[in-house]
């Protein structure tokens, strides 16, 4: 059987939580939010901060191998999410592009919204999520595994990010159920 990639794009919801496919009108609330924590940006693959945001968000609007997403709660943008390089005939994807602003973290949104990722990507017949995560990020990290994600190793000098620090990438994985683990 073959995933639905399509599936994967439309808005979903958990009581004031949505998430809404990017766009342009949600461009002025993420660039608050990501504006609210600058030091973060070190630890990622590009830069969100005012200097940087503008060139990373209209580059996500225009990604072929992206699903973007605007969090929203209560009606105000508080990050952001992606199911990156889907594959109908693999049936994987991976979650990730994923950032808070600092006032929505440790509120239980991570896991309410990766939940309806996770349920929407089960419906579209997809059985493998990846999670990639640079390695100095440990409470990103943290949240995969309380997810149930498996670690699955290191993918070592795996990319250099936007300051030029060659990032070691942990790689996790979480199987959907209905299909069989590899061995």
């Amino acid at each position: 059987m073959k995933a639905d990639v399509g599936a994967l794009s439309p808005a979903m919801a958990d009581g004031a939580l949505r998430l809404e496919p990017l766009a342009e009108a949600h461009r002025a609330g993420l660039a608050d939010a990501c504006a609210a924590d600058t030091t973060i940006w070190d630890i990622y693959p590009s830069d969100w901060s005012p200097a940087g945001f503008d060139a990373n968000f209209d580059a996500v609007l225009e990604a072929a191998h992206r699903i973007a997403f605007a969090i929203l709660d209560k009606g105000v943008v508080v990050g952001m999410s992606s199911y990156l390089n889907p594959s109908a005939v693999h049936g994987s994807t991976e979650i990730g592009g994923t950032y808070l602003a600092p006032h929505a973290r440790g509120t239980g949104i991570n896991a309410r919204f990766k939940r309806l990722m996770l349920e929407r990507a089960a419906e579209a017949g997809f059985h493998r999520i990846e999670f990639r995560v640079d390695t100095r990020n440990t409470r990103s990290m943290a949240a995969v595994e309380k997810l149930g994600a498996t670690r699955e190793g290191i993918l070592r000098r795996h990319m250099v990010t936007w300051t030029g620090h060659v990032r070691d990438t942990a790689l996790y994985a979480l199987f959907i159920d209905g299909f069989d683990e590899p061995v």
